[in-house]
């Protein structure tokens, strides 16, 4: 598989090389995103897409180096909160923990829903009562 970008001729079966795969997996863990890997490696986004498709040795370094980097996001973050940042306190526990810190308290119930039990409750007691007159 061919894809020529400018003068950059990149072939798939150069980037599953082992070094090359460290490559992508060091530029995921950095930060970088889909777009920017993409042109380091002289191709443009929806290519890198479509390789990440067809072999899962790229699609997977670049899982891993962002998985990384994830992970060390979530523990500099919990750090902070547990070393008293209110800012990070709020976030993760928003995030965490949703229905006990969300801003806005939900209520589901409809008028229309507590008609059904209303009348639910009415037929279980009018039940009740002719299974005692029997």
């Amino acid at each position: 598989m061919h894809l020529q970008v400018g003068d950059v001729m990149a072939k798939i079966d150069d980037w599953l090389q082992k070094d090359k795969l460290i490559l992508l997996e060091g530029w995921a863990r950095e930060g970088l995103t889909n777009e920017q890997i993409a042109k380091n490696i002289g191709i443009n986004q929806a290519t890198l897409y479509r390789w990440k498709i067809k072999d899962s040795n790229i699609c997977n370094a670049l899982k891993k180096g962002k998985e990384v980097v994830d992970f060390e996001v979530e523990n500099a973050l919990l750090k902070s909160a547990l070393e008293g940042n209110v800012t990070a306190e709020i976030f993760w526990l928003k995030n965490r923990r949703k229905l006990q810190w969300r801003d806005k308290v939900e209520d589901y119930t409809t008028s229309n829903e507590l008609t059904k039990v209303d009348e639910l409750l009415a037929k279980i007691s009018e039940e009740a009562k002719n299974d005692i007159k029997r």
